[in-house]
């Protein structure tokens, strides 16, 4: 029988981990959001982003990885970086 977990998602949309990296996003789409999380700390044997990076990027492998950003911020704690690079994401896929 065929896995039929999508795995990690966030509005509907899929979540990919690796390491300090977070995608948000399809690469089947024209934009994903990096989110890089800079700080962390721990609180009950937990560890809890305290500093993100996030980043509006292009997912065409044409362009030039440099090229590739549209936007980029900075936020504290991962749900308020995730939000951000959700709206982001919506506004851009709904304007091509």
């Amino acid at each position: 029988m065929a896995n039929t977990n999508p795995g990690l998602t966030y509005k509907g949309r899929p979540l990919m981990r690796k390491d300090n990296l977070i995608y948000y996003g399809s690469m089947a789409d024209s934009h994903i959001v990096m989110l890089q999380i800079l700080e962390s700390k721990e609180e009950n044997g937990v560890q809890i982003a305290t500093r993100v990076a996030v980043q509006l990027q292009l997912t065409d492998p044409e362009v030039k990885s440099r090229d590739r950003v549209v936007k980029k911020s900075e936020k504290e704690g991962l749900y308020t970086a995730l939000d951000l690079g959700c709206v982001w994401l919506e506004r851009a896929l709904a304007a091509k």
